[in-house]
Parts: structure tokens; C-alpha cells; sequence
């Protein structure tokens, strides 16, 4: 994508590629850690398309891991961070290969193994708690293992060890984790994917790239999603009426909310 730009324009991928920021998340991290290295696209294209590789299939389906995540997800009353406890227990309980091995592939795929001198932001989540860790080079943490927990994706790779801890994909909840970029004036998406592609935890990338920043009329805009389910007989609505095959309406209601709020300017 970026020798894409490049070819284009090359002013503008050097504008990417000397962000103040540089954010990854899932695929993505290994993407900036890549970028970052110091070796140009061209080589790192080359290195991507090369006939050698240290890839390894996981040897599962994508339909498999997605029986994985919608079995996790089939309650609707839990919050985020249970959803991920929940397809964190999947990612304990899965015959993946060995943890060794995989961290042996994104030792291979990354250029350089030491943080560069630049602010590199990487997501991950923490399998305990549900709650989404952000590393960087003051983590602590090593930068393999950091590209390695942030591509830890459920069913299909093992959970990446990183002291007492146990993570996996930085992208169960948000492919972009935008929010992790919220002390940035500007910032600049790239997905492998529609902005308005669907997700299972919610209205996806579309609402958190239009809450990010000002409006293009210079106000300050934040984009909200939120999903709940209801009884609707708890508040008083209990009419209804037989048609073939069930009912009309059902006792249980889901809602799903998508909302922009403008910050009004003072006067």
C-alpha cells in the first residue's frame, strides 16, 4: 500500500513515513515495525514477496476462528472487556503451534529487533483482565514479543508470554485503536479495509475515524457506538400477536446506537 502511494506520490509517503506517531495494531504492528526499521519500502516489498520465508501455516480455518469468536461473543449483555476475557479463554484452550515457533516467524519478518528511536505505539490485550496495553520501547518489553502478542490472533496463534503475563491480538475490539492516538493533531488511516466494514463489537472503524479530531468545519466532533438488548416487557410494552411461525414482535429488543456529538463553541 505505501510503494503504492509512493509510486503516486512520493512527497506523500514520506509524510507518512516520518509521522511524529506511528501506531500498529494487529498486522499493523508489524507493519510500522517494519517501517520504522530504517530500510526503504522497496526492500522491505522485496522481503515480503520473497520465494524464502519463515511463514508457517496455522493450519486453521478462518471459519474455525470465527465459530471461536461468535461462541465468545453470543451474549449480548457482556461488556468489551468481558468479550475479550471470554475469546481470551478460546486463545488458552487452542491447539495452536508452539509458542517458540511463532515468535521464531516475527523474529524473521521484522528487519530489526531493536525499538527505533521514535514514538512506536503497538496494541495488545491482556488475556486476564480484557483490558488493551499499549508497548512501546519504554515497556520494557522486547520488540519481537511485542509484534508477536500484537498478532496473537485468537484459535490461530498462540498467546505471546510476556513476564507473568499473557496476550493476544491488539485488534479484538478495534482494527485501528484510534483512541491510542488521541494526544495527535492529525492522523492518518491506513486499513485493509471499508471504513464502514462491518465488526462484531461494533460499528467499526467508520465511527472512530469521524470522532477523531476537528471537522472539516473546525469544530471538535466525537463519534459514540453502543449496543445493549432489553426486555421490552420490563418497561410495560407487552402487546403482541401470533403470525405463522412465532410471534410478532419479540419480548427481547436490541439497540444499537451510533452518535456524533459536536463540541458547541463558546459564544
Amino acid at each position: 500500500m505505501l510503494l503504492g502511494i509512493a509510486d503516486e506520490s512520493a512527497a506523500a509517503a514520506a509524510a507518512l513515513l516520518d509521522s511524529d506517531v506511528l501506531l500498529g495494531t494487529s498486522a499493523g504492528s508489524a507493519v510500522v515495525a517494519q517501517i520504522s526499521s530504517g530500510v526503504d519500502l522497496a526492500e522491505l516489498f522485496a522481503r515480503q514477496v520473497s520465494e524464502t520465508s519463515a511463514e508457517l501455516d496455522p493450519g486453521v480455518e478462518i471459519e474455525s476462528i470465527m465459530e471461536l469468536f461468535l461462541a465468545a461473543l453470543s451474549d449480548p449483555d457482556t461488556t468489551l472487556v468481558q468479550k475479550r476475557q471470554r475469546i481470551g479463554a478460546v486463545a488458552l484452550a487452542a491447539d495452536t503451534l508452539a509458542e517458540p515457533l511463532r515468535r521464531n516467524v516475527i523474529a524473521q519478518r521484522l528487519p530489526s529487533h531493536v525499538w527505533p528511536d521514535r514514538e512506536l505505539r503497538l496494541t495488545a490485550v491482556d488475556i486476564a483482565t480484557g483490558e488493551l496495553v499499549v508497548l512501546d520501547r519504554d515497556s520494557g518489553v522486547d520488540l519481537v514479543d511485542a509484534v508477536a502478542a500484537s498478532c496473537a490472533v485468537p484459535g490461530a496463534w498462540p498467546p505471546v508470554t510476556i513476564g507473568d503475563r499473557r496476550y493476544m491480538d491488539g485488534g479484538i475490539g478495534s482494527t485501528i485503536n484510534l483512541d491510542v492516538a488521541d494526544d495527535c493533531e492529525a492522523a492518518v488511516v491506513l486499513v485493509p479495509a471499508g471504513e464502514s466494514a462491518p465488526s462484531a463489537f461494533g460499528a467499526g472503524p467508520a465511527v472512530e475515524i469521524n470522532g477523531f479530531g476537528p471537522d472539516p468545519y473546525g469544530g471538535t466532533r466525537a463519534g459514540f457506538s453502543a449496543t445493549a438488548e432489553i426486555n421490552r416487557t420490563d418497561f410495560g410494552v407487552s402487546f403482541n400477536a401470533p403470525v405463522p411461525g412465532g410471534v410478532m414482535v419479540s419480548e427481547r429488543i436490541q439497540i444499537e446506537i451510533e452518535a456524533e456529538a459536536v463540541l458547541r463553541k463558546a459564544e
